[in-house]
This record gives C-alpha cells, structure tokens and sequence, in this order.
C-alpha cells in the first residue's frame, strides 16, 4: 500500500528500459518502494535495467513483454497481479518512428500506432482492472504535448499519442470511486535516447525531471502532469491558433 505521501511500496513498469521509467523507479526506490516489475523484450538492456535497480536495494522481477502482443498481456501481466498488490504501475513504453520514412512506408506507421496506442489500451485495460480488482493503485500513463495538436513534422507520432492522451483520460473517469487513480503525464522535448539527434525543442526536460514531476503528482493526486509545467499555457494558446498561420509556426 502507498505510504501518506503517495509513495508506492510496489511499481510495474511496462517498457523497462524507458529511460523515463528508471529514472521514476530510482527516486521512488530513494523514497519507499521495494518491490519493481520490470516488463519488457528480453534483452541485454532490460537485464541491465535490473542489475541497476538492484543495486539500489530494490527487489526487482522481470517479465517478458510486447507491447504489439496483444494476445499475450492479459496472461504475463495478470500473472504479476496473483503475485501480489501492485501500487503503481507506470506505462512508459513507446516509440518515436521516422515521420518522413513512415509516411512513405505504411507499414511502420501501423508500428507507431499499434505501440503507442492499440498496445496501450490492451496494456493498461488489463492493469486498470486488476487495480481496481485489489482496490487501490495508481495507473500513470506517458502521454506527450504532441498528443495536443497535430503538427506536419511527427503527426503519426502526435496522432498515436493524441489517442492514447484521450483514452487515459476516459479510463481515469471510468474509474473514479474504485480506488484507482488514473494520472496523464505530457512531457514535453525530452532528451534521451528517443530524441538522440533531433534538433531540441524550446523548453526541453530530462527524465530526471520528467520523474520528479511524476512522484509530485503522485503526492498530490494530479491527473494531469505537464512536464515542465509552463507547456500547459503554451499548449492552450497553440490549440486556439487558426491553421493557416498554424502551419507556418517553427513548431
């Protein structure tokens, strides 16, 4: 159970090699949590991934997990629930894709959009009812600000996360009075691997602090987190731009 100030005793991270992810394991490691669930594709990274949190004093499992597996979640992820209560899970997968080769290539498109999206409503259905199955848990779902409005230079990126944005929303309102509390977190340009090499955006934040405003939001029972928090007012006048003058912004 979460301690007064929301810190969880137990986390799932799905994607566990998200760079956001660790960073949010490590500082609740710092705080309370002791038991972390690790899922994601067998790899190096993720075993890695363990070993580090370990060492921080942690008990952490690993669980094999696709995010394009649909027909696998409800039996991996249920299995972790029988193992016993889980406080928070954290739903960090994701991938970026390659706007200008995916516009050319439909296919890694769908790829985008099976990820961010139609894996994360499989993923985080099964998670939401078997929170709201013990009674209690947080479900902290990584949105982005590209969710917000479409923009030319990643709208099959910002379209898969204006789904998912909108579908965390929906679940968190379904699940009002059972125990389970549902929190958006909208990063904004966040460095890491993901975006390695991209030109970074104005107001650009690191894991570290993306992870910061995470346990914030915890404590306080936010259901929506922006990261850093001036982009909420950058994002309200942006979606009041007609499309006209829209299209010709550097954004």
């Amino acid at each position: 159970m979460k301690d007064a100030f929301g810190t969880p005793q137990s986390l799932l991270l799905l994607g566990g090699t998200s760079e956001i992810g660790l960073a949010t394991a490590r500082r609740l490691i710092a705080r309370r949590t002791r038991t972390v669930w690790l899922a994601g594709r067998p790899s190096p990274a993720l075993t890695a991934a363990a070993d580090s949190l370990r060492a921080l004093g942690a008990e952490v499992r690993t669980v094999p997990f696709d995010a394009l597996d649909t027909e696998s979640h409800e039996e991996r992820l249920g299995k972790i629930f029988t193992e016993g209560d889980i406080d928070m899970v954290l739903l960090a997968f994701g991938i970026l894709g390659d706007q200008a080769h995916d516009e050319a290539d439909p296919l890694a498109a769908v790829r985008v959009a099976q990820t961010n999206y139609t894996g994360a409503v499989s993923a985080g259905l099964i998670c939401a009812g078997a929170l709201q199955a013990q009674g209690h848990g947080s479900l902290v779902v990584l949105s982005s600000v590209a969710g917000e409005r479409a923009r030319r230079a990643n709208f099959i990126y910002g379209s898969s996360k204006a789904g998912l944005d909108a579908f965390a929303q929906g679940l968190g309102d379904a699940l009002q009075g059972t125990g389970v509390h549902v929190m958006v977190v909208r990063p904004g340009f966040v460095r890491s691997r993901m975006t390695a090499g991209l030109e970074e955006a104005p107001l650009a934040t690191t894991p570290e602090a993306v992870a910061l405003a995470i346990e914030l939001g915890l404590r306080r029972r936010s259901e929506t987190v922006w990261v850093p928090g001036a982009l909420r007012m950058v994002m309200s006048a942006l979606r009041h731009v007609p499309r006209p003058l829209f299209r010709r912004l550097p954004v």
